[in-house]
């Protein structure tokens, strides 16, 4: 995508975050993730923008049948899920000698939970009901036109996917609620990949604190600090994907669609006042730069 200034540009500005973030949920993987939404936005190339009323929302349905179209095909059914096990197993504090694991951001069970079941244990049409709804609140009306079923079959899609959802947790909390938290992270995200910095302080409280366990004692306090090394490290080319929107949510960070990060925000009274990174090698030899 190019720097000129057209509705496409800014829609490119305004939605991929958002939109990569939805397409990582359906189908688990961040190449694939940014490959569906790069083909959203040819096909929106290709469109006469100006008949559209609401981009995102095209955008959020054309992604999402791309998705859906992913899912089913025979060749992504072929490959293997993402090891959770593998990935905790290569964040600082395992086999490292950067920190002492007691102080690192896991994957925990709630991570594990909030990704396996949505890509393992629910079917195409479940899975594209349950994250569209459940999670980016889309209404079920704009659901149906991408799953192509009635409003109301997507429902009853998304309660079985909530059932299979529930039974797998047994009672534990796998962190996709609170709509204000979610909010907060979208912006979070959105201020990182755009380049805001007004937007990025809007959403840190100002006494935020940040760390990184690679830094064991050395914390960064103060909205204006944060947010700059944020900038720093995480704007673009950098992408930040929410994997839970919870109490705490839970950020991956990827660097030419590799894992680097998994990061942790405390959100307290509708502000961020606690970020913290765990970073993945190789990019752990910038930070002690």
């Amino acid at each position: 995508m190019t720097s000129t200034s057209d509705p496409v540009s800014d829609a490119w500005a305004a939605h991929r975050p958002y939109l990569v973030g939805l397409a990582f949920r359906m189908l688990g993987d961040i190449g694939e993730a940014e490959d569906t939404v790069q083909e959203a936005f040819a096909r929106l190339m290709a469109t006469d923008v100006a008949d559209i009323a609401d981009a995102r929302g095209w955008l959020t349905v054309v992604t999402s049948r791309l998705c859906l179209d992913q899912i089913r095909s025979s060749r992504w059914r072929l490959q293997q899920p993402h090891d959770f096990d593998a990935v905790e197993s290569r964040l600082p504090g395992v086999g490292s000698s950067f920190v002492d694991p007691a102080e690192r951001v896991t994957l925990d069970d709630n991570v594990r939970l909030a990704l396996s079941v949505v890509l393992d244990r629910l079917t195409p049409a479940e899975r594209v009901v349950f994250v569209l709804h459940d999670i980016f609140q889309v209404p079920f009306e704009t659901v149906a036109e991408t799953v192509g079923r009635t409003a109301q079959a997507c429902r009853q899609l998304a309660v079985r996917a909530r059932g299979k959802i529930d039974d797998a947790a047994h009672g534990v909390d796998i962190g996709l609620s609170s709509a204000q938290h979610r909010l907060i992270t979208q912006h979070f995200i959105e201020a990182c990949a755009s380049g805001d910095l007004s937007g990025l302080l809007h959403v840190l409280d100002p006494a935020v604190s940040g760390w990184v366990d690679i830094r064991p004692g050395v914390v960064t306090t103060g909205a204006a600090a944060v947010a700059n090394n944020f900038m720093r490290f995480w704007g673009a080319p950098a992408l930040l994907v929410a994997v839970t929107t919870g109490c705490s949510p839970v950020l991956f960070g990827f660097v030419a669609r590799e894992l680097r990060a998994v990061i942790e925000l405390t959100i307290t009274h509708e502000l961020i006042t606690e970020v913290h990174v765990s970073v993945i090698p190789p990019i752990a030899q910038d930070f002690l730069a």
